[in-house]
């Protein structure tokens, strides 16, 4: 059954990557593994336990050996680890819920109009500066997959041919996973290593910013030597140009969402509530806003702004997707087989925390990054002092490192997958046109973090 758990795990990861041939969703398949690897598990507890790999149920024996039998197995696995892990992936399902659903309400009230009217010019290189900074700083705030939707939206309002518009999606999406990384509430995988104890707000900035700057920069810096001519603009329909919100509306919504989106980290500091807490109330205040706002309208304006109407159009197949990994994961963490698979690591790389990192970061141009830092979580303990202590090199390399190494493929990254589904790219396209791009950036950014921490440790 140990064996049968990885079996279970991988196989349904082929039919994530294969989502497209497959014609499954990869929420389906996720939800698959979530829940078998656990079955394994429990059918093969007494096997599992006895092999003695699992330090979980090592440390709940050692509190009292009397626990050591059929029922205290199940006990242990039913009462214990699955609480205990649907408590940490729970506080992820709702922070991600509540920040998609900001977005959507800021998005469908017209919010993000306010930027898209400002960018006026037509020039590739210079549209690229501006679109790749705006998509940096934007990601930061928001998270990496919302600023995505959000700007491949905006390039279809900028760019009327197909091609330089899947460069230019594809460049989005480059800057938003290097805007992502550095940010506590900028990528799913840092929003799991905050929650999660391994680093804090403050120090995640001031560490991995300039080397995030670098992987975005980079590339762009590059294209701006090889890039040539102007973009034409599409023409409009009358329905796209019709305005249902007024002015006021529009910027209240605006400054209150991203408000509300940047409230949380000041939120768990002021209270040390959970950050997904500070996400609700923020939802909460908004809510209320809008329902009092729009009490007067009627049809379908009124439920195209209200945030029932909103909560229609917010993305569940993700949550559920994360649901689906983040239990496999745990089922694993749990067994023990994520201990094995960071023993082998240390021994491979003779614990190079770079040489590991660096390849977790490779991984997950093919692999979605979540399961590896999840699986990297349960490998790794948060330790008083050294590489793993909170705030240590290897987490904020961990945090740089699956957050920008995933723009490599585009599927590697859930920002890649939602430009790939809302713009059709094509995956050979990405490989042949942006794939070395990333790969520039994503080597510039692992040596610019590697020189900030040789300079810090020097002094």
């Amino acid at each position: 059954m140990f064996i049968l758990m990885v079996v279970i795990f991988v196989l349904g990861y082929i039919a994530i990557a294969l989502e497209h041939p497959l014609k499954v969703d990869k929420a389906a398949s996720a939800l698959l593994i979530g829940s078998l690897t656990w079955v394994a598990y429990i059918m093969g507890a007494a096997d599992i336990f006895n092999s003695g790999v699992s330090v979980a149920w090592n440390d709940f024996v050692a509190s009292d050996p009397g626990l050591n039998t059929h029922e205290g197995m199940l006990e242990f696995i039913v009462h214990h680890q699955i609480i205990e892990h649907l408590g940490e992936i729970s506080q992820i399902l709702f922070f991600l819920l509540g920040a998609m659903t900001i977005v959507e309400i800021i998005d469908q009230h017209q919010g993000f109009k306010i930027i898209t009217d400002k960018i006026t010019t037509t020039k590739k290189v210079k549209l690229l500066w501006i679109l790749s900074f705006l998509t940096f700083f934007m990601s930061a705030a928001l998270d990496n997959l919302t600023t995505t939707i959000v700007m491949v939206a905006l390039l279809r309002k900028l760019i009327a041919d197909k091609e330089t518009r899947w460069f230019f999606a594809s460049m989005v999406v480059l800057a938003a996973n290097a805007g992502g990384a550095w940010s506590p509430i900028g990528d799913v995988t840092t929003i799991m290593l905050w929650i999660g104890g391994q680093v804090t707000a403050a120090n995640i900035i001031a560490m991995v910013i300039v080397p995030s700057l670098v992987v975005m920069i980079v590339p762009v810096v590059y294209l701006s030597f090889t890039m040539k001519g102007n973009v034409s603009r599409p023409v409009l329909s009358a329905e796209d140009q019709r305005d249902f919100t007024t002015g006021f509306e529009r910027k209240l919504i605006l400054f209150m969402g991203v408000g509300a989106l940047l409230f949380v980290p000041i939120f768990k500091t002021v209270t040390h509530l959970p950050p997904y807490m500070g996400m609700l109330l923020g939802l909460g205040v908004l809510w209320v806003t809008t329902e009092l706002m729009h009490k007067r309208k009627v049809g379908e304006d009124k439920r195209r702004l209200t945030v029932i109407g909103i909560l229609q159009k917010v993305d569940v197949p993700t949550v559920l997707f994360f649901l689906g990994i983040l239990s496999a994961v745990a089922s694993m963490q749990s067994a023990g087989q994520l201990g094995l698979l960071a023993t082998w690591l240390d021994e491979v790389t003779n614990n190079n925390i770079y040489v590991i990192n660096t390849v977790i970061g490779i991984l997950s141009s093919i692999v979605d990054n979540v399961p590896l830092v999840a699986g990297a979580m349960g490998m790794y303990d948060i330790q008083t002092v050294g590489h793993f202590a909170v705030d240590g090199v290897f987490w904020e390399l961990l945090a740089l490192a699956a957050g920008t190494g995933g723009s490599i493929l585009i599927i590697g990254s859930a920002a890649g997958v939602a430009a790939m589904g809302m713009e059709k790219i094509d995956f050979i396209w990405y490989m042949k046109k942006i794939s070395l791009l990333a790969f520039l950036g994503y080597f510039a950014g692992i040596a610019t973090y590697w020189l900030q921490a040789t300079l810090l440790h020097a002094h």
